[in-house]
């Protein structure tokens, strides 16, 4: 599976990655989708963090969900929908693989950048799909990208 880190793909589409990223920053609190040891799926609630080019997700120590993705580094994650059903922004969700960080000195950084309590796990989002639904006028428009190719919209009535 081809991945990509943010800042690539902000480098290869940068209006969608914007249109993206501020549909996360909307809200606070998102969902995550990881794989339970036994395969089956597990949602759970979380924070994302855009810096330094990348796009960071936080999580307590031994939590279920940090232990899934130390087990299976694969994931989804899906931007809070909000209070109403406007779709305003769209509905926009990204899967890919993570890495952990553990180098002190890295995370260090995202400390004093971001500040989250300590002790934490920290990972490092690798993407490979972006997808942004939403509503125009009396079409369904889904956007969607991949690394390594380019953007694709689908127009449905």
């Amino acid at each position: 599976m081809t991945s990509s880190t943010w800042a690539g793909f902000h480098a290869a589409e940068p209006e969608f990655a914007t249109t993206v990223q501020s549909r996360f920053e909307r809200y606070k609190h998102h969902v995550l989708a990881t794989l339970r040891k036994d395969g089956s799926p597990r949602v759970t609630g979380l924070e994302v963090a855009f810096r330094s080019g990348e796009l960071w997700l936080g999580m307590m120590p031994d939590s279920r969900k940090a232990q899934d993705l130390e087990r299976d580094p694969r994931f989804a994650v899906h931007a809070n929908p909000g209070p109403d059903d406007s779709m305003d922004g769209g509905d926009v969700r990204i899967s890919g693989r993570v890495l952990e960080v553990t180098d002190p000195a890295e995370i260090a950084a995202f400390v004093a950048e971001v500040g989250p309590p300590e002790p934490f796990h920290l990972f490092r989002v690798e993407l490979g799909e972006v997808v942004r639904t939403s509503v125009e006028g009396q079409e369904l428009v889904v956007q969607s990208w991949n690394p390594g190719g380019s953007l694709r919209t689908v127009r449905r009535r």
